[in-house]
């Protein structure tokens, strides 16, 4: 009875996923974290089916695909929760390597040494439980490292339970030892299947709820930068609320407080920081605080370095200047807003071509269209 219910659960699980994978790249399948999230979708399937009870006797070099993929399902969650939740993130050359090289330890130590040298695979089985862990944990630290300056309500719902709930779950499931001995036959390891099929559930879910409204996914090539039109909303921000935020930023100049976090501005403009969040997001176009903040410290950069009477001003007092804290964050930002650096601008931009100090445009288009 336990044996036909673990089966059936693994089975549901799997299906569920294949759900949830194409139902995301349907959606947004131009978009890097959508992919990476069907792949951890694969990838968590696989471990349903490597981790059935007796399954291991089974495996040969056939099942090298299935393993691959349980084996770099936790990289792929980590790259998953940083292109998730960094709108900046972007793939690497050596992310793939790495990935690569964990999937081939799990399928050499599984498929050729457990059978034959099961004491030389001990340090390879330790070294994979480890790194399961290591970035299952990764994970975590970056859903809650950049929670506080996203301004996507949709985003912030899921982020913590999305990563949280998968987070403990490949903790806990490390503790089983896989790919190595996979977990025992009988409750052990209905439990740990039903535990899955939960968190699912609850995941496609949430899916579900926010479905209709601003998703947690960035859209390509709008990445850590404004919208033409702002997310739809339930209830409109109030166009108030919105000049007097722009007022803070374009007359004001709130964003060259160094360390300028999204509570001062709020308790600067006496809103709750929920409010803030909605005039930023839905009122002018943004998703997260710190594109927002950099957007305006770069427009006051560049029109710095394009006027002539600031030539022999040095880069950094510019920086600085605009609310940059030092000199390598502001060529980063610069360069991914510009595609030239800070020097290079102030090099090919024609000394008599100074334009008045313009700022991003304001959503008052959004709340006044013309």
């Amino acid at each position: 009875m336990i044996h036909t219910a673990d089966q059936l659960l693994r089975g549901g699980a799997c299906l569920l996923l294949a759900l949830l994978a194409a139902l995301v790249l349907r959606d947004h399948g131009r978009v890097a974290a959508a992919w990476l999230g069907s792949l951890f979708a694969a990838g968590t399937a696989a471990f349903a089916l490597c981790s059935a009870p007796g399954i291991h006797a089974l495996l040969a070099w056939w099942s090298a695909p299935i393993l691959a993929g349980a084996s770099g399902n936790n990289l792929v969650f980590w790259l998953f929760a940083r292109a998730l939740f960094d709108d900046g993130f972007r793939p690497r050359l050596w992310h793939a390597v790495l990935w690569l090289a964990i999937v081939a330890a799990g399928v050499i130590e599984v498929v050729m040494l457990e059978p034959i040298f099961s004491s030389a695979a001990a340090p390879l089985g330790l070294a994979l439980t480890a790194q399961t862990v290591l970035f299952a944990l990764l994970g975590g630290v970056q859903a809650v490292a950049t929670w506080r300056g996203d301004v996507v309500e949709a985003r912030r719902r899921l982020r913590l339970f999305l990563v949280g709930a998968t987070a403990i779950y490949i903790v806990v499931t490390a503790g089983t030892g896989f790919p190595r001995t996979g977990p025992g036959s009988g409750a052990g390891s209905l439990v740990q299947i039903a535990v899955l099929t939960l968190i699912l559930l609850a995941v496609a879910a949430a899916l579900l709820r926010v479905s209709g409204e601003a998703g947690p996914f960035p859209e390509p090539a709008l990445a850590a930068r404004r919208r033409d039109f702002a997310e739809p909303a339930a209830t409109a921000p109030d166009p108030a609320l919105v000049a007097a935020l722009e007022r803070a930023m374009t007359v004001d100049r709130a964003y060259r407080q160094e360390g300028l976090s999204i509570g001062q501005l709020a308790l600067r403009l006496r809103l709750p920081e929920y409010r803030l969040r909605q005039l930023i997001n839905q009122g002018l176009g943004y998703r997260n605080f710190a594109a927002f903040l950099n957007s305006y410290r770069i427009a006051d950069a560049k029109s710095a370095l394009a006027d002539p009477a600031q030539a022999e001003v040095p880069i950094l007092t510019i920086a600085l200047d605009a609310g940059f804290n030092s000199l390598g964050p502001f060529n980063r930002a610069f360069k991914a807003e510009t595609g030239v650096t800070p020097g290079e601008f102030r090099r090919l931009r024609p000394p008599a071509a100074v334009p008045v100090r313009r700022f991003p445009e304001s959503a008052s288009r959004i709340s006044n269209p013309a």
